[in-house]
């Protein structure tokens, strides 16, 4: 149900397209969705502390004070950049069984919040509202729809996924980021450990329990993301068989 009642968030109302642009400035054919579409560049380019309003202004070719018709702060333009990033969710077959569909889901939620490492780094302080977020809500539990399962239990379990899809892209960012030459970490571990010591890690070693290159052209932690989701999603499955 959408409602544009006075009683909804003002950020949220705007983000909906509730919020009609204020009074103050020129008009100049300057739109809201421009302006985010401006500070998602700049938040790619430079990271989410370069965005401010002067930046922003400067780079559109407008005031300041301009953009405080469509936006109240930095702080409501980050919200709303946070949304608009995500995009709308791919198109998932629907009668894909529900373990493909919701794999494929993650797969592509841990796609689309790499493409902004700057959206990895901000808080989550609140449920989804916006439209793009609740839209990915609505996919991951489409992929839920036929499953005999509460609907409560469907909710946490998308929901579940998306925090470990967050997560996981976070930590592979931050790596990725902090690192400034690439360790090979399976090269690495055998001149610190050895058998008197550590013989379960030689174990690993010899065993190949660190390779990260599984012949499928997967990029560095890709493949244990894939391993990891594949773990939560047999403990999903085994959730659905034991209420079903």
């Amino acid at each position: 149900m959408q409602t544009a009642g006075d009683d909804l968030p003002r950020t949220v109302r705007r983000a909906w397209g509730f919020v009609e642009a204020g009074s103050r400035g020129p008009r100049r054919g300057l739109t809201l969705e421009q302006i985010l579409d401006a500070a998602i560049e700049l938040a790619d380019a430079e990271g989410v502390a370069a965005v401010s309003m002067a930046r922003l202004a400067k780079q559109l070719g407008f005031t300041p004070m301009s953009l405080y018709r469509y936006v109240d702060s930095k702080d409501e333009l980050v919200e709303l950049i946070t949304d608009r990033a995500l995009g709308a969710p791919p198109a998932l077959d629907p009668d894909l069984p529900w373990r493909a569909g919701l794999h494929a889901w993650a797969l592509a939620e841990y796609a689309r919040v790499l493409r902004h490492p700057w959206w990895l780094q901000l808080p989550i302080v609140a449920p989804p509202t916006g439209p793009n977020n609740l839209r990915w809500l609505d996919a991951g539990l489409g992929t839920l729809a036929a499953v005999p399962v509460s609907e409560m239990v469907k909710v946490q379990v998308v929901t579940t996924t998306s925090l470990f899809v967050v997560g996981r892209a976070r930590l592979s960012s931050d790596m990725a980021s902090a690192a400034t030459d690439e360790i090979d970490y399976g090269a690495l571990l055998p001149k610190l450990v050895d058998t008197a010591r550590f013989p379960h890690l030689v174990a690993a070693l010899v065993g190949g329990g660190f390779d990260e290159d599984d012949g499928g052209g997967a990029h560095p932690g890709e493949l244990g993301f894939r391993f990891a989701l594949d773990l939560l999603l047999d403990g999903v499955q085994t959730l659905i068989d034991a209420r079903s």
